[in-house]
């Protein structure tokens, strides 16, 4: 399957169906949301897949970016994607590609994590952009270990793709800012319950 992302650039794509990546007109209906928060940002991606959504961030000047994905091979083209477009901005962003089941990652907290690459010594993530199996359940649980695990800026946002069909609840300490459907696919803007506005 053919992957480009909104600027035209060809990625790799992971072979089978065991990714799926995120439409091209909800990426950019996301980036465009995001604009303003972009360049300079830190980004991660759960449940990265491909990497599209954060080699899109990275075009747009995101200066920090780690994927995590628990598939061997997903990961891998994650990191070849990355690499491709990370290489072609001026200056490069910093980058790390975990493969590991992302709620065990998370669960061990940022300055944990921190120890492996020194990517994450700059601290928690202004945008996070999850995208887990629709079906897995895997939305509380993310929340849950960001807010655990010291991963969220204070004033940090998360971005979850879900079905529209299967909104998720919000676990505790979570507020929804927005939901934007875009036929099948939505996705939810939230914070932290006691995010500082300044």
């Amino acid at each position: 399957m053919s992957l480009r992302l909104s600027g035209g650039r060809r990625l790799q794509s992971p072979a089978g169906s065991t990714a799926r990546p995120t439409p091209s007109r909800v990426r950019l209906a996301v980036m465009n949301m995001l604009q303003a928060e972009l360049p300079g940002c830190s980004w991660l991606d759960l449940c990265c897949g491909s990497g599209v959504m954060a080699c899109e961030a990275i075009m747009r000047g995101a200066s920090r970016v780690v994927a995590v994905d628990q598939d061997r091979r997903i990961a891998l083209t994650a990191r070849q994607n990355l690499d491709l477009v990370a290489n072609s901005r001026t200056p490069a962003p910093r980058l790390m590609v975990v493969q590991q089941e992302v709620v065990r990652w998370l669960r061990q907290g940022r300055q944990a994590a921190a120890l492996d690459d020194e990517t994450l010594d700059s601290g928690g993530f202004n945008l996070i952009y999850a995208d887990p199996p629709y079906a897995a359940g895997l939305y509380a649980p993310l929340l849950e270990s960001l807010a655990a695990g010291d991963w969220v800026r204070c004033d940090g946002r998360v971005l979850l793709e879900c079905a529209t069909a299967a909104i998720p609840d919000l676990p505790a300490g979570w507020r929804l800012q927005r939901e934007r459907r875009y036929g099948s696919t939505t996705v939810l803007l939230v914070d932290k319950a006691d995010r500082s506005e300044g």
